[in-house]
């Protein structure tokens, strides 16, 4: 199932609203992909990062990173006028970690965010939906500076399952980051058929 217009002609519905997290380590790009394709403007909860939090944050590789998210990012998209999904971005410090539980309440699928100069960043992240049975895809952020590598070789780095869809975006792209999006969806909806048809049988 693709998404895109409803029909002309029918009469307006009051949409679906689906709540999707935005995952990854520090500096992967989760606050950017939210603001890509947030038609609102997205509550960010960023503060400065300080000399008092370098021994904590790792900035190796992400060093002209000035700022951090503590709390989440907040965005709306709607990908068509009877589907509005909201957006929460989930702060990438392990200090924070404790508010993913209650991000994740009722979330139907998240987005894993991978940097391959820092690919063990988003293990955490990983390990953390598959032992919740939240379905996730992982979107490897191609940043500028970053090496390219097969599709094959990040997943055996990532350990994923295979039907774990991986998936190259630019969080900065609206529509790269609205494909991504997109395929979450599709993705968890395809793992809530397999689930209703594993019952009935």
């Amino acid at each position: 199932m693709r998404f895109g217009r409803s029909q002309r002609g029918r009469p307006p519905v009051e949409p679906v609203t689906l709540k999707i997290l935005v995952a990854g380590g520090f500096g992967v790009g989760k606050t950017t992909l939210v603001g890509a394709v947030s038609e609102i403007r997205p509550l960010r909860t960023e503060e400065l990062l300080t000399e008092v939090s370098r021994p904590v944050d790792d900035l190796s590789g992400v060093e002209r990173k000035h700022t951090t998210t503590v709390a989440m990012d907040f965005g709306r998209i709607t990908l068509r006028e009877d589907l509005v999904l909201y957006l929460f971005g989930t702060p990438g410090q392990e200090r924070f970690w404790f508010m993913w539980d209650e991000l994740s309440e009722g979330a139907l699928g998240a987005v894993v965010l991978a940097d391959t100069r820092r690919l063990e960043d988003c293990f955490a992240a990983v390990d953390y939906f598959e032992r919740r049975a939240i379905p996730f895809l992982v979107a490897v952020n191609c940043f500028e500076d970053s090496a390219r590598y097969p599709e094959d070789m990040v997943r055996q780095a990532l350990d994923l399952d295979p039907a774990v869809p991986l998936v190259l975006c630019d969080a900065r792209d609206r529509e790269s980051a609205k494909e991504v999006l997109i395929g979450v969806v599709e993705h968890a909806m395809a793992q809530a058929a397999e689930r209703r048809r594993a019952l009935s049988r």
